[in-house]
């Protein structure tokens, strides 16, 4: 039988990863974004790729009282002794409304940028997509967000990161012309928000658009864990789930 992987492995006296020595090549030398990265792509990031990769981590962090981090933070009410579990309980509400988006708007912007003659003008492939998504009521991924009204912070923020490194590529041009043109389509004006720009991000780096809500996921388990650490510090999820329990109306 043979399991080939370039990953890792380990012997009694060393463990191998990515074809370094774990303990005397990387331990102390490589910072954990830089080793997500490598893990996925295969190959290891430059330093500004590093900087937008580990940019984006940190824009997905956290986003306050989700309905992830309610969620981490109940199954830990339910289940004090298992930090996994309520972990797990957080990630796995990742989908198309928290999380998601970032992989949404990737892929969207990857099948735009796939199919586009490199002579257009992304205004031009942007406008299209615009108006053929307004016509099959479809929304755009990573185009609005609930909260951030005018602007999200981390938009413009992600941009000149990216372009301050060398690697601001045509799915991070097309999102940017989605910001300037659905208004003539759509008669007012979204922001673009920061799950979507950093699908953009994550795919101009070269990753897999169909990986990317596992690099989501990967930010958001950090904030999850810091809702964990907070909720034994200064406990709410008794207050939330008696709030709902006592105003519950039975209706058979």
């Amino acid at each position: 039988m043979n399991y080939p992987t370039g990953i890792g492995t380990s012997d009694a006296d060393s463990i191998s990863l990515l074809g370094q020595d774990l303990a005397h090549d990387l331990m102390g030398k490589v910072g954990f974004g830089e080793l997500a990265f490598w893990l996925v792509a295969g190959r290891r990031p430059t330093p500004g790729e590093t900087r937008v990769f580990e940019a984006v981590l940190v824009a997905l962090a956290d986003h306050g009282f989700t309905p992830t981090a309610i969620a981490a933070r109940l199954t830990l009410l339910s289940a004090p002794e298992s930090v996994q579990g309520a972990l797990a309980a957080g990630l796995l509400g990742g989908g198309s409304r928290f999380l998601g988006v970032t992989e949404d708007a990737g892929r969207f912007l990857h099948e735009l940028v796939e199919f586009a003659n490199g002579d257009d003008c992304w205004d031009n492939v942007a406008l299209e997509a615009v108006r053929e998504a307004r016509a099959e009521k479809r929304l755009i991924p990573g185009l609005g967000h609930p909260v951030h009204k005018v602007e999200d912070p981390r938009t413009p923020v992600l941009f000149a990161i990216a372009r301050e490194e060398g690697v601001f590529g045509p799915h991070l041009a097309l999102f940017e012309a989605i910001g300037r043109v659905h208004p003539e389509v759509l008669g007012r004006r979204l922001p673009l928000n920061g799950a979507g720009v950093c699908g953009a991000a994550l795919a101009d780096l070269g990753l897999p658009v169909d990986l990317l809500r596992g690099f989501a996921l990967l930010a958001r388990a950090a904030g999850l864990l810091g809702h964990l650490a907070e909720e034994r510090r200064r406990p709410i999820g008794m207050d939330v789930y008696l709030t709902v329990d006592r105003n519950a109306t039975y209706e058979p």
